[in-house]
């Protein structure tokens, strides 16, 4: 590729070299959802072997990815993601987030969804999906957690925009989040009793959030996406508020084997979405347990 003398010193110019590419951005999206052997990645993109060896070499050569060996005979890797890698998860859900808007969507700024949308169908198509294994994330209390509870006949993973902060948004959905963690937290003796664990996520700070955590006795883990790792794995839908991205409300219901077995989104009245979300994981802990 020609590049003009300034580019040496454009940083956009340098990851364009690395990133700016269809089947570079979309073996990224894909190993980011955990699709990391080769079949895997042929399987998911259509692509030929041809074609993704080349693609994937370019990206281990350029940092992004490394090789791991799992089997001898025959050698056969996996491809993940180095430091440099889970570096892009943020420009790849900042895509989606502009791809969302403005290109399936009509250009309008909102933290709700509709029915017939994009977005509600990539939600919807979780269902059946197995969470890759090492997706942990920071809790509020200083720990890193399995966004799945091991020990768990279910559990139910729910997403939200921010807690504990002053919220005066025009934009439809973009309340503040306290309610639904009230609700959680009151049925939570409810879910314990079924075995069920309860995780929140959003992508605030995890200071913030066991700030909150403290204040309102929330009995449950909170985790941190703040990098985006959770958003880009299950190509979470987002919205952009004072300059951040915020996860918009969704439920996931998975059994232990990580696998979503129920999706609720969009989450427009919370008291009967929290309900049925109680309801969907008892069944599923009861078939479980």
């Amino acid at each position: 590729m020609r590049m003009h003398n300034a580019d040496a010193a454009c940083g956009i110019a340098q990851a364009a070299l690395i990133v700016a590419d269809w089947w570079n951005v979309l073996v990224l999206r894909e190993i980011a959802r955990g699709h990391v052997r080769f079949d895997a990645l042929a399987a998911e993109l259509g692509l030929s072997r041809k074609v993704l060896t080349e693609r994937l070499g370019r990206l281990v050569a350029g940092g992004v990815l490394r090789r791991s060996l799992y089997q001898r005979r025959p050698v056969r890797y996996e491809y993940l993601l180095t430091d440099s890698g889970l570096a892009l998860l943020p420009l790849l859900v900042a895509m989606q987030d502009w791809g969302d808007r403005w290109v399936l969507g009509d250009g309008s700024l909102t933290a709700t969804a509709t029915e017939d949308g994009a977005e509600h169908a990539r939600v919807h198509a979780l269902t059946g999906t197995r969470l890759p294994a090492d997706l942990l994330l920071p809790g509020a209390d200083g720990t890193i957690r399995d966004v799945v509870a091991p020990e768990a006949d279910a559990t139910v993973l729910f997403t939200y925009p921010a807690t504990g902060i002053p919220w005066d948004n025009p934009l439809p959905g973009a309340f503040g989040s306290t309610v639904e963690n009230h609700l959680f937290r009151d049925a939570w003796p409810s879910f314990r009793a079924s075995g069920i664990a309860v995780h929140g996520v959003s992508t605030q700070l995890p200071h913030e959030q066991a700030a909150f955590a403290h204040a309102e006795s929330v009995p449950y883990p909170l985790l941190s996406d703040t990098h985006l790792r959770l958003a880009a794995a299950l190509r979470l839908p987002t919205f952009r508020s004072a300059g951040q991205l915020r996860l918009k409300r969704s439920i996931l219901v998975l059994d232990p084997q990580r696998t979503v077995r129920h999706a609720l989104f969009p989450v427009g009245d919370i008291t009967q979405a929290v309900e049925e979300a109680r309801r969907l994981a008892t069944a599923l802990a009861a078939r479980h347990g």
